[in-house]
């Protein structure tokens, strides 16, 4: 199977357990793989034969800052659910980054990640 990898969609978002999450908001980054079979785009060198990557970017966008979810595995879940019914793709790899996410220790970041395919 061939894929798509889109890395790094950035948007603010207000998702998270905690009021001032949900009031202040934070940025949230999505990495996302598409599968999909190119036979078809190759051969023709349609957009219309694959999934467009700038139109998934911005759709990933708007569910970032779109309606609040206590939790990333919810969003990833949102994200992954609406690529599969939007898109010409056969399986979806979602992974949401919280980066700012409220610990108490150190931390670089952090992730959930979910794999969807077509039924």
């Amino acid at each position: 199977m061939d894929k798509i990898t889109l890395t790094g969609v950035t948007a603010v978002g207000h998702h998270g357990v905690f009021d001032f999450e949900r009031r202040e908001g934070q940025p949230f980054v999505v990495d996302a793989v598409l599968y999909t079979d190119f036979s078809r785009a190759a051969e023709t060198d349609d957009i219309e034969h694959t999934a467009h990557y700038g139109e998934v970017a911005g759709y990933i966008a708007s569910e970032i800052s779109g309606e609040p979810l206590n939790l990333i595995e919810g969003l990833a879940v949102r994200i992954a659910e609406g690529i599969l019914a939007g898109y010409p793709v056969a399986a979806v790899d979602v992974t949401v980054h919280k980066p700012k996410a409220p610990i108490e220790v150190p931390f670089g970041d952090v992730t959930v990640s979910v794999h969807r395919e077509r039924t």
